[in-house]
C-alpha cells in the first residue's frame, strides 16, 4: 500500500476529505520525527507502535566492496516496536 492508498483508507473510515486525511497523516510524520529527533523521551500509540531512539556505538565492520576491515562511526538509529494489536492483526487473530 502506498501513501496515496493509506491515505484514501483513512479518509473513508474517518469519513473526512483525502485532504483532511493526508494533513493528518503528515502531522504524525512530522510530530513523531520530531519527537525522535529530540530523544527526549519515546512516542506510543498503545496497541499499534511505539518510535524511539537509540545510540549505536562505533562498531568494526567491511568494506563490502573491497572486504577490508573498517570502522563504523557512533550514531543513533530508530526503533520500532510493534504492538499488541498490531501482533494480532498480523496473527490473522
Amino acid at each position: 500500500m502506498n501513501r496515496s492508498e493509506l491515505v484514501a483508507q483513512l479518509a473513508d473510515r474517518a469519513e473526512v476529505t483525502r485532504k483532511d486525511a493526508d494533513a493528518v497523516l503528515a502531522a504524525l510524520a512530522e510530530t513523531v520525527g520530531d519527537v525522535v529527533a529530540k530523544g527526549d523521551e519515546k512516542v506510543a500509540i498503545p496497541g499499534f507502535l511505539t518510535f524511539e531512539r537509540t545510540h549505536r556505538a562505533a562498531r568494526e565492520g567491511r568494506n563490502p566492496a573491497s572486504g577490508e576491515p573498517m570502522t563504523i562511526p557512533a550514531g543513533y538509529s530508530v526503533k520500532v516496536s510493534a504492538g499488541s494489536k498490531l501482533k494480532d492483526a498480523a496473527k490473522g487473530q
